[in-house]
């Protein structure tokens, strides 16, 4: 017969199970520093010796690792999404740059319609809060484009994360944390003018009503009219840092150096 007995869980696996599924759903992200042993375990209703066994199990398999002197962190596991020559690959040609940004508008372009059918109430409000933050970055006359493409990037990942598709989720923070290291384009390019920045501005909004507002078919139209832009703006960033070279080039003739 095909009966094993069951076997009460330990208390461990408990634990261990809990942490996979918060790593998983991205609500404990690379990075995060757990709780100090003794309140996660209050928190977790578990001894520390069981906590222990947890967190000695989390780290063979790669999921937490422990710094001296500073605690338990969410290990880096999105980092193996791309290979280190693929990396520097996309750095050193344009053509991904391009691709990438298509990329984007068909990955998010479906996850706004996911978040608009799926979302829950309380995914909905994490991203109206981050376009509020957007909104007030925003007004600020002088700016802050390090804080605005900040910005930028969780209300992405806001949206990503109501899809409620993890696989979508970890392959995307793939993606935005090669894009806030600078290896497709250097975000804050898009910040630099206030025309533009009102543009992007109003494109974010322009997403965020359509999610409130749970319209699939126009949170996915908003999102690919925002990335046709962005498209539009980088290629038109290249041939002005084109012409730009020539220019210099043509003053160093006249002026001799």
């Amino acid at each position: 017969m095909p009966f094993q007995p069951i076997h009460p869980e330990k208390l461990s696996q408990g634990v261990v199970r809990q942490i996979e599924e918060l790593v998983l759903r991205g609500i404990l992200r690379p990075g995060d520093r757990l709780p100090p042993e003794r309140e996660l375990a209050e928190r977790l209703g578990v001894s520390r010796p069981s906590l222990r066994e947890a967190l000695a199990e989390l780290q063979t398999r790669g999921l937490v690792e422990t710094r001296a002197g500073a605690g338990v962190f969410v290990s880096d596991v999105i980092g193996s999404a791309f290979s280190p020559a693929l990396v520097r690959l996309f750095a050193s040609h344009d053509e991904a740059v391009s691709d990438m940004v298509a990329f984007r508008r068909d990955i998010e372009g479906l996850a706004a319609e996911r978040a608009a059918r799926l979302g829950s109430e309380s995914d909905l409000a994490v991203i109206d809060a981050v376009f509020r933050k957007m909104e007030a970055a925003q007004a600020k006359p002088a700016g802050d484009a390090e804080a605005e493409a900040r910005l930028d990037a969780e209300f992405h990942l806001a949206i990503v994360e109501a899809g409620h598709n993890v696989v979508m989720l970890h392959m995307m923070r793939s993606i935005y944390d090669l894009l806030r290291e600078g290896v497709f384009y250097n975000r804050q390019v898009m910040f630099r003018q206030r025309t533009t920045r009102a543009s992007l501005i109003e494109q974010h909004r322009a997403i965020n009503d359509a999610l409130q507002a749970r319209d699939a078919e126009a949170a996915r139209a908003a999102v690919a009219a925002h990335l046709d832009y962005v498209q539009a703006a980088l290629s038109d960033q290249r041939q002005a840092d084109r012409n730009e070279e020539i220019a210099r080039r043509r003053l160093s003739r006249e002026t001799g150096r």
